[in-house]
């Protein structure tokens, strides 16, 4: 069959949502899961943008071995330059630029005629391809484009050298049966299409995009653009999951396969919500809580003669499972290692005890402890930011009518025990109203999620909190039995985070030349980096690995 290769930028427009900013951590914890799930090409941002954008992909690109690594550019020459810079450590670069090709971008956003766009266009490929081997072009806006001129376009981009063009329905636009007409006739008008392969980068603003995808895939597309969760820009893009259980799923229908190792799709679906802060939708297609539900009694009976009646793939093909370790505070340091490996983490020491401690928390409090609790322990105790301020004890007081009342004890970053109280409308919101008067850090607490991580009245609760800062916006995570003790401890890892965003603009870095000064400014940085707690070593020995 037909392999369709798989492109996911989840780190790079999917990162682009509204509030979906991530740390350098979280961007590697999920650079290093895309690997294991064997995606061929992991887009791992805009170097162009700010040095933090930079310094992720250098790392991303240091880390990755398995799978190549793009990085996004626009057209403008000295930003391309920046981008190669960025790539110059990968064990397989892509170079992606990107320039608007319809008639609406070029007269009302860039102000140029149709010729300048096609010159821009090729001088950034040909200067993409002096720097890395293989460029990738991306005509954006090109689902309402004049056909024969982005053919026009591709075939000069392919002269110039790009190995693959793209063809984005950058809005989410088209119809499918439109996109694949337009798709195959780029395929069929364009002379050097041999030379290049094609992709297909499809928003999902009308929820088409994974039918936009597929139909694309039909008529011959060898690669998809998508994200985990189908994250992004206003509506997202197409679902990776989607697409590739789609595939996966028909094969008599696309006849087509990928490289793809589907049990690794619920772990990654869970860390990319986790870390960016956006909940799954229950009724969402593969990754949803409800997808593998069966809550009619119709359908409950097919289930219980024959799962087939009632699933076309199952929730293991997925990597979901819900196994228990059935473990009390009576089990021992062996049995808990021992299930992390399992589960595919390796810990060293100090990890290691962070988070059997805090395992053992939780099972003073619960009768059982699932995979999905030791999950989310690894990723609240070893998988976060540097705890600069650190929750000692936690109090609320509330009901009714009694005043929501929040008193707070917290270590400081020189050691100090700092305490204070406050008043809110919830418990929720005084706690974290006593934890501004401790820090001090001017911020909007933009959202708030709470989940659970797994079923039961003794459920282990996730809360997932953004704000907003000079710095910018922020996730924090925490876990616990307790909600409002999982609430603080998000809110206080948010603003950890905005702490460390702080110390990283007043230690340098806030310059980023382009080219060659471009490469050597960072190089200073990363040994800067070197002395700080988070090296990219350090950082990779605490990602979770297949056992």
């Amino acid at each position: 069959m037909r392999r369709i290769k798989i492109f996911d930028t989840t780190l790079r427009d999917g990162e682009q949502a509204a509030g979906g900013a991530l740390t350098l951590e979280e961007k590697i914890d999920i650079a290093q899961q895309l690997e294991r799930l064997g995606v061929d090409c992991i887009e791992a941002g805009f170097p162009a943008t700010s040095p933090g954008d930079f310094r992720a992909v250098e790392t991303v690109c240091e880390l990755v071995k398995n799978a190549q690594v793009a990085a996004l550019s626009d057209a403008k020459l000295a930003n391309i330059e920046t981008t190669g810079a960025a790539l110059k450590k990968a064990v397989a670069p892509r170079l992606h630029t990107v320039l608007s090709t319809s008639d609406i971008h070029l007269n009302y956003q860039l102000r140029i005629t149709r010729q300048q766009c096609l010159e821009m266009a090729v001088a950034a490929v040909k200067l993409g391809r002096s720097l890395i081997g293989e460029v990738e072009f991306s005509a954006m806006d090109a689902a309402r484009s004049d056909w024969d001129f982005l053919c026009r376009v591709f075939e000069a981009t392919i002269g110039a050298g790009a190995t693959v063009i793209n063809i984005p329905d950058t809005l989410g636009y088209m119809q499918p049966h439109e996109f694949a007409e337009m798709v195959k006739y780029v395929m069929d008008n364009v002379p050097n299409i041999d030379k290049a392969a094609v992709s297909v980068h499809c928003h999902n603003d009308l929820g088409m995009a994974t039918a936009l995808s597929l139909a694309a895939v039909n008529v011959g597309a060898e690669w998809v653009e998508c994200t985990v969760n189908g994250v992004g820009e206003r509506a997202g893009n197409a679902a990776l999951e989607e697409i590739v259980m789609a595939l996966t799923t028909r094969p008599d229908h696309f006849k087509c396969t990928t490289g793809i190792k589907t049990d690794q799709i619920w772990r990654t679906s869970r860390m990319v919500s986790s870390y960016m802060g956006f909940p799954v939708q229950p009724n969402k297609a593969v990754v949803g809580s409800n997808a593998f539900s069966h809550a009619s009694g119709l359908h409950q009976d097919g289930m219980l003669k024959e799962r087939s009646t009632y699933e076309i793939m199952t929730p293991e093909s997925i990597g979901r499972s819900d196994s228990r370790l059935v473990i009390s505070k009576h089990s021992g340091r062996n049995a808990f290692r021992d299930r992390l490996v399992k589960l595919g983490y390796r810990l060293d020491e100090d990890e290691f005890m962070r988070a059997f401690r805090a395992f053992k928390d939780i099972a003073d409090r619960k009768k059982e402890v699932t995979d999905g609790d030791i999950e989310a322990v690894v990723a609240d105790q070893v998988l976060t930011v540097e705890e600069h301020y650190k929750i000692e004890s936690l109090q609320v007081m509330c009901g009714e009518p009694a005043l929501p009342t929040a008193t707070v004890r917290v270590i400081s970053p020189d050691g100090e025990s700092r305490q204070d109280a406050a008043i809110g409308d919830g418990p929720v919101d005084a706690v974290c109203k006593a934890i501004d008067r401790i820090v001090g850090i001017p911020n909007k607490l933009s959202d708030f999620n709470v989940s659970s991580v797994s079923s039961g009245i003794d459920a282990l609760g996730e809360v997932s909190i953004r704000v907003e800062s000079e710095e910018g916006t922020f996730i924090g995570r925490g876990i616990s039995t307790y909600i409002v003790v999982a609430s603080g401890r998000a809110y206080l890892n948010a603003l950890n985070k905005v702490v460390a965003a702080r110390k990283e603009r007043e230690t340098g870095g806030d310059k980023l030349n382009t080219g060659k000064q471009g490469a050597a400014s960072n190089d200073t940085r990363a040994e800067k980096d070197e002395k700080r707690a988070a090296t990219p070593k350090k950082v990779a020995k605490r990602q979770p690995v297949m056992a």
